[in-house]
């Protein structure tokens, strides 16, 4: 009796300590909060944020969660729970947002919290200029633009850094975005050649917002244009980075 009791306290307390690791593995998890909405019919947005919640929760790094209303962004309460955000919209109505949710976002990021710009997302919030900056290149309607979409050829910029390294040159079919505007200092990442705009054109990026990480990335008009591996990686990648500020 006495083995058997011995027994079952190590099977116990084996389920506790593996109970244990597995909330401290969940607990390790970055949140992530995908705004998303609003996009007058320009992009498939549902489509879009839910293959990109399913590369973040596939990744095995995330814990995602994903809002269809940008008034989240009124609750600051709200935010404390998330690493990042991720934008994965374009709000066209006016007025944008609540000076209450432009300011928590503003406070959210330079507090040392992660943010991620997707494709056109930049062009979101276009009367509030801080906004801008913490994009560090912006879509500006009539100036920036694109051909045709089409396959072209998106160049690794910087091998060293860890968002990008090892990864290689690739070909894309997406929008391939120019003229995006702005002169803050941007790290580039990511380039292509635009017959367009007839420049090379960054595609990724990033920028230091306050103590705040920004990932800036311009792929992903449809569902499609996410099905490339390299670019399920950069946004693995690029969301971690702006959340811990390393990639594992």
């Amino acid at each position: 009796m006495k083995i058997i009791k011995k027994i079952l306290c190590v099977v116990a307390a084996g389920l506790v300590c593996c109970t244990f690791i597995g909330n401290a593995a969940e607990a390790k998890k970055i949140k992530v909060l995908i705004v998303t909405g609003d996009d007058v019919a320009v992009h498939p947005w549902r489509e879009v944020s839910t293959v990109t919640r399913d590369i973040l929760t596939e990744s095995g790094k995330f814990d995602v969660r994903v809002s269809e209303d940008p008034c989240i962004l009124e609750s600051a309460n709200a935010l404390k729970a998330y690493d990042v955000i991720y934008l994965a919209m374009y709000n066209a109505t006016l007025p944008t947002l609540s000076d209450i949710a432009k300011n928590n976002l503003v406070a959210y990021i330079r507090g040392g919290k992660g943010f991620v710009v997707s494709h056109l997302s930049s062009a979101s919030f276009k009367e509030w200029d801080e906004f801008k900056k913490i994009c560090g290149r912006y879509w500006v309607m009539g100036k920036s633009g694109h051909g045709p979409r089409s396959v072209f050829k998106a160049k690794i910029a910087n091998k060293e850094h860890p968002i990008t390294k090892g990864l290689d040159d690739f070909e894309q079919d997406d929008e391939l975005y120019a003229k995006l505007e702005g002169n803050d200092p941007i790290t580039i990442l990511v380039t292509a050649d635009s017959d367009w705009s007839k420049k090379t054109e960054p595609l990724a990026f990033i920028l230091q917002y306050g103590n705040g990480k920004v990932f800036h990335h311009t792929f992903g008009h449809d569902g499609k244009a996410l099905s490339n591996a390299t670019v399920r990686k950069l946004i693995v990648r690029g969301t971690e980075w702006a959340a811990r500020g390393t990639v594992d």
